[in-house]
């Protein structure tokens, strides 16, 4: 496995632990070289998951899209490197357990389980992404959504 840090392709297994419905292995990997680590995953190869949109166009899934959205919300937040890979090990093993059955998931599914678990990790987090992933049009949704937070509503 090349180190995302330095290139090599020497490296040890720290760790493997096998996501809840066994479709999935998670690998944690130290580089002999330079000693960073770095999680692999061994995924059984079937058809790809997609994703379906709100326009009913088609992509498919992508981890790392999931990511950047989540670092969005979470600038400037005191949320640890650990607690978000963490979070995404999570969505991603939930993701795949819901789509068992199916190669598709919709982004209201998605986006509603990201929601969950940033609701968990960091309540400003949570809307700052709801506020994109929602579709805010006005403060009053900003307030609503707050007011639901806080336990007001």
């Amino acid at each position: 496995m090349k180190c995302p840090y330095c290139g090599s392709i020497d490296d040890k297994v720290v760790e493997s632990k096998q996501n809840v419905d066994g479709s999935a292995i998670r690998r944690r990997r130290e580089c002999l070289s330079c000693h960073g680590r770095f999680t692999s995953y061994e995924h059984i190869k079937e058809n790809p998951l997609t994703v379906i949109k709100r326009n009913k166009g088609v992509e498919l899934f992508d981890m790392a899209k999931i990511e950047r959205g989540i670092r969005k919300s979470l600038e400037k937040r005191p949320v640890t490197e650990d607690q978000l890979q963490a979070a995404l090990r999570d969505i991603e093993d939930e993701v795949y357990g819901r789509s068992k059955n199916s190669t598709s998931i919709s982004t209201e599914d998605l986006g509603e389980l990201v929601l969950q678990h940033l609701f968990q990790l960091d309540k400003v987090a949570y809307i700052r992404f709801a506020s994109v992933y929602k579709k805010f049009n006005s403060v009053d949704e900003f307030v609503q959504e707050i007011e639901k937070l806080s336990g007001k509503a």
